[in-house]
């Protein structure tokens, strides 16, 4: 029997039924199938070597696509399990996804502990294993047959993994001598993994609850050439570099204290200014689309997240209710700043004149994150989201979205984020449980999406699983200075909210209809987007945006008065920065401003006081030469001015 296959340029061939996803690449190309690592089936990822029983969609994934990278990655911690168990039998395994750039396996090592030694040894036993070529083999298990497989294994975390699973729906795949439960896909072998390391050891909690018992985390990434491995390692070291916790610390941006609580950043003077900087940069823009500011506070009724569905999604992942002294009065510390918004707008009735309203707000939200997942800034429990909520008129929701799309993409272009995704947000296939709201009103905000990215021509790609569990989101995936991928700026359109709060405004026809809700934030949060922009540009910010943009430095204390002149000068203008009086020589001064990467120093001594003017001196480019403060301020507003106009 013959079954037709639709490659993604539109063909469709006919092939045999059964035909796996590797058998249509030879089909093409030689060259095509040695690099093949998955099929897409229909939207689903398979086993290249898995038999395709019907008509379908296909597309052939290798090392070019992310879930061909993906399907790599968790081949290969089920390659550094088997080698874990032939290092040192009698380990136990929890679980080893792929993640976003490589892998990790939760490992119970028993008593014995897992030591900086071992590492070379697993790395080297890893790609031994691989030269071996040894097949992932798929098998369909019934549950008794799996638990007794584990049983005599004696894994007691796998056996707690098969107790949630439906018979009939297990599968275990083996590679060489090892055997997991796992329900793919793989790699049609080991042979494509050519390079692998070890990237770092971790504890970890069971399932991710401090009631259970710590494990140890051995992450790992693997490449299908050396080069690769290399490049990566070199880009590595580049991050540690630019590793925003280290930066924040050296340049006095912000800190955290133990006495305040894990995961609630301090800002500083400088990271304040900065932060300041960038509520003022979107506060202006936003003036100009058309946005209103509102305040809200800072916690709000449980009732309140309870009518919105966010207690009952996210209610364990918050802070726990306060309870006050009248009986069955209980808040919450703000969770999202959607419901307050939906109750501005209801604070009087709307006629669809009104409309589009946009309400905006830099508010404080709190999530209990695990103190596990905690890092830095891009990982805390109170965070800024520079958060707008738009409700507008089912017809005007288009051009709305559209708008937004521009505003992100003008604050993506002056802070120099110029290679981005956006990524579409959509539903899971399979699990509908998770979200809130009809099939009819989802397809809507879906196909809003999927219209508006393609009239504004965005690269784009479609992300199954990953929206919102109100609405469909653009997520906005930006590269940075050293190719790492970070999710900055979300889209979201949503029908559920405004009918779970009974929003309603007066149409044309004065009858009452319900309003749409665009979510947008396109920072992110505060913190999330200082930390990316902090490693984009190695602390080197754009001068608009600097804590400190100029450093006065008088070459001794003679010519302290002077300097403090044009110090005060410059403050006049609105610039900022600071006046090195210290007893030091000159060469420390600069390379102490260089170090905490001012931007500009004006050096002042007996010359400059002589003519009235300064030696400047630019970081990154050396002497510009000397200039009175006429020429350094035209000059320095004209480098911002080309800075914001992109």
């Amino acid at each position: 029997m013959q079954i037709n296959i639709t490659l993604p340029d539109g063909s469709v061939r006919e092939y045999p039924q059964g035909i796996t996803g590797l058998g249509i690449a030879q089909s093409i190309s030689e060259g095509l199938a040695r690099n093949v690592l998955a099929a897409q089936v229909n939207g689903q990822v398979w086993d290249a070597t898995r038999p395709i029983q019907h008509d379908a969609q296909v597309r052939l994934l290798t090392w070019n696509d992310d879930e061909g990278k993906a399907t790599f990655w968790h081949s290969s911690a089920h390659l550094m399990a088997e080698a874990l168990e032939a290092l040192y039998p009698g380990t136990k395994f929890g679980i080893g996804p792929a993640i976003e750039k490589g892998f990790y396996y939760d490992v119970d090592f028993g008593d014995r502990k897992f030591a900086a030694e071992d590492i070379e040894k697993v790395e080297a036993k890893m790609l031994e294993l691989a030269r071996q070529k040894s097949a992932y083999v798929r098998t369909e298990v019934p549950k008794a047959e799996a638990i007794r497989y584990f049983t005599e294994k004696g894994d007691p975390y796998k056996l707690e993994l098969i107790d949630g699973l439906t018979d009939g729906e297990i599968t275990f795949y083996q590679q060489g001598n090892f055997t997991d439960l796992c329900r793919g896909p793989h790699i049609p072998d080991t042979g494509f993994i050519k390079a692998a390391k070890i990237t770092n050891v971790a504890g970890a909690y069971w399932r991710g609850s401090e009631k259970n018992k710590m494990l140890t985390r051995l992450y790992g990434i693997t490449f299908t050439k050396d080069k690769d491995l290399k490049d990566y390692l070199t880009q590595l070291e580049e991050a540690k570099k630019r590793d925003h916790r280290k930066l924040g610390q050296e340049l006095e941006l912000f800190t955290f204290s133990e006495r305040v609580g894990k995961g609630l950043p301090l800002w500083l003077p400088k990271g304040a200014l900065l932060r300041d900087r960038l509520e003022t940069f979107l506060k202006k823009a936003q003036v100009r689309a058309g946005y209103q500011p509102v305040v809200t506070p800072h916690i709000g009724s449980k009732q309140l997240y309870v009518t919105s569905g966010h207690y009952e999604k996210y209610g364990k992942d918050s802070f726990q209710p306060i309870h006050t002294p009248d009986e069955d009065e209980e808040f919450l510390l703000k969770p999202m700043n959607c419901p307050h918004h939906c109750e501005i707008y209801k604070s009087r009735p709307r006629s669809y004149k009104e409309l589009p309203l946009r309400l905006a707000e830099f508010g404080t939200v709190y999530r209990y994150e695990q103190s596990g997942e905690l890092h830095g800034l891009t990982r805390v429990r109170g965070f800024t989201q520079d958060d707008a909520h738009i409700f507008c008129r089912p017809d005007q929701v288009s051009e709305e979205f559209m708008k937004v799309i521009d505003l992100v993409l003008y604050v993506f272009k002056t802070l120099g984020f110029e290679d981005y995704t956006a990524q579409v947000s959509l539903r899971d296939r399979e699990d509908r449980a998770k979200y809130i709201g009809s099939d009819e009103l989802w397809e809507r905000a879906e196909a809003a999406i999927i219209e508006a990215a393609a009239a504004k021509g965005l690269p784009t790609k479609v992300e199954y699983g990953e929206a919102a569990f109100y609405g469909p989101k653009l997520d906005f995936m930006v590269r940075d200075a050293i190719g790492r991928s970070w999710q900055l700026g979300t889209i979201q359109v949503d029908y559920n909210l405004p009918n779970r709060f009974e929003l309603e405004y007066i149409g044309s026809d004065n009858q009452r209809h319900r309003p749409v809700m665009i979510h947008r934030a396109p920072f992110g949060s505060m913190e999330r987007f200082v930390a990316v922009l902090t490693e984009h540009c190695a602390g080197n910010f754009p001068l608009w945006l600097s804590p400190e943009q100029i450093a006065v430095l008088p070459i001794s204390e003679k010519y302290e008065e002077y300097a403090q002149q044009v110090f005060l000068a410059l403050q006049e203008a609105d610039v900022r920065g600071f006046l090195d009086n210290r007893d030091e020589k000159i060469g420390r001064k600069i390379r102490d401003a260089e170090v905490s990467k001012v931007p500009y120093m004006l050096i002042v001594g007996e010359k400059e006081q002589a003519e009235g003017k300064v030696a400047v001196r630019r970081k990154g480019e050396g002497d510009l030469g000397s200039m009175d403060l006429a020429a350094f301020q035209a000059h320095f507003k004209a480098e911002i001015e080309q800075m914001m106009a992109g």
